[in-house]
């Protein structure tokens, strides 16, 4: 079985709905990080400083095909004909993998099961 990790930077009022899309689609457990994204435009200003927003990284390790369906299905969510692009989404090749629980695995199978 081959792995990918995804990634999703995506605005923070979108983390529940990212959460719940990608273990829609199989995914186990994620990774939530919280940062903060400084893009080329100046979105706000504070007293000077500028801000553009609170936002959530989804780091998620998984399957390869599965990890292909979970981005598109993100994708859709952070980028909308009217407001273009509000994240980023994308995935790596995993090498070597050590910790993840053996349920996990036949979580990812069952999944596969089912698409074929």
């Amino acid at each position: 079985m081959k792995f990918s990790v995804l990634v999703a930077i995506i605005p923070q009022d979108l983390e529940q709905k990212a959460i719940d899309t990608a273990r829609d689609l199989g995914a186990g457990g994620i990774t939530v990080l919280n940062g903060r994204g400084i893009s080329n435009e100046v979105k706000k200003t504070f007293f000077g400083l500028s801000y553009d927003g609170s936002q959530s990284v989804l780091i998620m390790v998984l399957e390869k095909r599965l990890s292909l369906n979970i981005m598109k299905a993100l994708q859709k969510l952070v980028i909308t004909p009217d407001e273009g692009s509000k994240g980023l989404v994308f995935t790596t090749p995993l090498e070597h993998l050590g910790g993840i629980d053996h349920s996990q695995f036949e979580r990812f199978e069952s999944h596969l099961k089912e698409k074929i």
